[in-house]
């Protein structure tokens, strides 16, 4: 399955997935933001079925208000599911590497999107999936809200990088995608080390390298959330306060709180309004 909104990079998974031989159905989801977006969900159709492909579209209902374009990915995803494959390059991985230094993440989120199944174009560029459909006629959607400045990621991509590029004299993709391979192994071996501690134990948490504390935490502070996000760099700065016994406690937010009693830390979770 393939989730394909119909740009150029979903648009080129079906056709190289289809060329590889693989049982494909693409996905298109409508967020109902735009007039006319049904029209997306035809031209998807059209291309999958002149490919060979099968078809589905699914319809989600987005609200308009802050974090729009967080919360359209988030019921996206929850259509598509975690085995969906996704039309992600190697752009947008520096674009995401840069939105999470941004946030405040840690090596797991300078990692960015990471290579697997899920993501099995992630080495191509956007030049290269904009290239597979000139070849194979298909004119994919240009979705207007991807020009919009008022979402960081476009900024990102149309101001920040090209300006970095330019101060640097070359094309910082590639070299955002090398770190980011680089922060992956970093954050995998924190995991691995912060895997052996309890992350309520305070006293634990002193005695190991600071580095390895955070990702502990912030391990912790994430299971049974709905978060996307892992906490950002200022959330883990506030509980290692209360690790180190400077305060006994700190708001996280989304009315929960950091609480330290006897040595142990706990999550509370405080009355709305």
């Amino acid at each position: 399955m393939c989730g394909v909104s119909g740009g150029a990079d979903s648009m080129a998974l079906v056709v190289l997935a289809v060329a590889a031989g693989c049982e494909v159905t693409a996905v298109h989801v409508d967020h109902g933001l735009r007039t006319g977006s049904e029209t997306e969900a035809d031209r998807v159709r059209s291309v999958a079925e002149r490919l060979g492909a099968a078809f589905r579209a699914e319809t989600v209902v987005v609200e308009t208000g802050p974090n729009l374009e967080a919360r359209a990915r988030s019921a996206r995803h929850a259509v598509l599911g975690p085995d969906a494959a996704l039309g992600h390059t190697t752009d947008d991985r520096a674009e995401t590497m840069i939105v999470n230094l941004l946030r405040g993440a840690g090596p797991d989120g300078l990692a960015s999107i990471r290579p697997g199944f899920r993501h099995p174009i992630l080495s191509l560029r956007r030049s290269d999936t904009e290239r597979v459909c000139e070849i194979e006629g298909i004119e994919p959607f240009f979705d207007p809200s991807n020009a919009d400045p008022l979402f960081v990621r476009n900024r990102i991509r149309h101001e920040v990088l090209p300006l970095l590029a330019d101060i640097a004299g070359r094309d910082l993709v590639p070299i955002l995608d090398r770190q980011a391979d680089v922060f992956a192994s970093i954050a995998d071996y924190l995991k691995s080390e912060a895997a052996e501690l309890d992350p309520t134990d305070t006293r634990a948490l002193r005695e190991v390298p600071d580095v390895v504390a955070r990702v502990a935490l912030r391990e912790w502070l994430r299971t049974g959330t709905e978060e996307r996000h892992p906490p950002d760099a200022a959330t883990i700065d506030r509980v290692m306060a209360v690790v180190r016994g400077d305060v006994i406690a700190t708001e996280l937010g989304g009315n929960r709180r950091v609480e330290r009693t006897a040595g142990k830390l706990r999550i509370v979770t405080t009355p709305k309004g």
